[in-house]
């Protein structure tokens, strides 16, 4: 029977057994799409990644979750160049990759920090009932208005799209108690991933906010850390003003309502040339999300038979 090196490794964590898991497929050139969606299937992390050759960057690297293809993954990301560079064939500096969204740069840095340089921000205030919104996260809708003259409920993107949502005290972050096939209507609704909640209010004083993701459109419930929609969520705070001064990093916290706990740290980055009707203005700014990752698991899996293997009699 066929099969191919598989690994875990755990994102946005210096530990094992936290963070986020992503499937890493070190040489996935000879897998057809249907094994790529049965080993991710098999391995079951939110996103399992297929790296192979590129034609326009340095590694071309495929998504899939449990369920689908997905066209990006921070996580996985962050995960898959953590662990080419503890096997020596990555050194540091810059790296690119092309995905299903177009080539993105990734940057190593001496201490195994992985910067990955996220698409162009889309930001937009939606018109979604706070209602809805409580119902479906099953918290009462007065933890979302508090904060919402300010903050506005919208669907952010650096890459891959969320409903972003304000809540004003963590508290009420633990209390969430999710309705995934409500959400699942809101956020296909407005063509988006998942859900992205988020508070101010922080379990430790190094972090800037606290947060949880939902993804049942593809499969994940909830996302113990998510680099991509913490990528969305800084362009929406850099949209909407959310600070006076912002920050050089945003630290994210996530993870430690189920268990996972990990760290996101987001950058903004200011374009090196503008013209002057764009001059000083933050929706220029592109986002890099960054952190650490372990592997926890190193072996091989069983490749399942593709079509042209299987031999039928008559």
């Amino acid at each position: 029977m066929d099969s191919c090196r598989a690994l875990l490794v755990d994102a946005f964590s210096t530990d094992p057994l936290a963070g986020n898991p992503a499937g890493i497929i070190p040489d996935a050139e000879a897998l057809t799409d249907e094994q790529q969606r049965a080993i991710a299937a098999e391995l079951g992390a939110s996103e399992t990644v297929f790296i192979t050759d590129s034609a326009v960057a340095d590694r071309r690297f495929r998504y899939f979750s449990p369920t689908t293809e997905v066209d990006l993954c921070g996580h996985a990301t962050i995960a898959a160049h953590a662990y080419l560079d503890m096997s020596g064939e990555i050194d540091p500096g810059t790296h690119t990759v092309e995905t299903n969204t177009g080539v993105i740069e990734l940057t190593l840095n001496d201490d195994g920090t992985v910067w990955m340089r996220q698409q162009s921000p889309t930001v937009s205030s939606i018109d979604l009932a706070y209602d809805d919104v409580a119902a479906a996260v099953g918290i009462d809708d007065a933890a979302l208005r508090d904060i919402g003259d300010d903050l506005p409920l919208a669907v952010a993107s650096t890459g891959l799209p969320f409903i972003i949502v304000p809540v004003n005290f963590l508290e009420h972050i633990g209390d969430v108690d999710p309705n995934v096939a409500a959400i699942d209507t809101l956020v296909t609704s407005y063509d988006a991933a998942g859900m992205y909640i988020f508070s101010f209010d922080t379990l430790e004083s190094a972090s800037t906010l606290h947060a949880r993701a939902f993804v049942p459109s593809l499969g994940i419930p909830e996302d113990p850390v998510t680099g991509t929609a913490a990528g969305a969520c800084t362009a929406y705070l850099d949209t909407f003003d959310a600070f006076d001064v912002f920050p050089s990093t945003v630290r994210y916290e996530q993870g430690h309502f189920c268990d996972r706990p990990g760290y996101i740290r987001t950058q903004l980055i200011q374009p090196e040339e503008q013209d002057h009707e764009s001059d000083n203005s933050h929706t220029n700014r592109r986002v890099r999300v960054g952190g650490h990752a372990v592997i926890t698991l190193d072996g091989t899996i069983a490749l399942p038979s593709t079509e042209d293997d299987e031999i039928i009699e008559p």
